[in-house]
């Protein structure tokens, strides 16, 4: 299992990014998928999660509204586009399966992409 996110950067309050990232090792359709963020300081909190279908997403309130998760099944990529950003937002983003409590798969992470909200 392995997860590649990219596309992370500094931007200004208002601006866009769009993020990716790449999974290898499984099939990103047999799982839920979430992208996480970390601030400095703070704990990993979920961002945004994806049902195995594809069809649901749910976000946390504070970026409702400004962010899509999207994904490419062929590809095995999820995408987290992000809209309108705000200081805030600033954090590592990180994206993972939803595995079974008992699976160890679930202990892994990738390195994540940096993106900092700054004038």
């Amino acid at each position: 299992v392995q997860y590649v996110e990219s596309w992370g950067r500094l931007v200004q309050p208002g601006g866009s990014l769009s993020l990716s990232c790449a999974a290898s090792g499984f099939t990103i359709t047999n799982y839920a998928m979430t992208w996480y963020r970390q601030a400095p300081g703070k704990e990993r909190e979920i961002v945004a999660v994806m049902s195995r279908a594809g069809d649901n997403v749910v976000y946390r309130d504070t970026v409702k509204g400004r962010f899509i998760m999207s994904r490419d099944s062929a590809n095995a990529t999820v995408y987290l586009q992000m809209n309108s950003l705000k200081p805030e937002d600033t954090g590592v983003y990180y994206c993972k399966a939803a595995w079974p409590k008992t699976d160890e798969r679930g202990n892994i992470w990738g390195q994540g992409t940096q993106v900092t909200v700054s004038s």
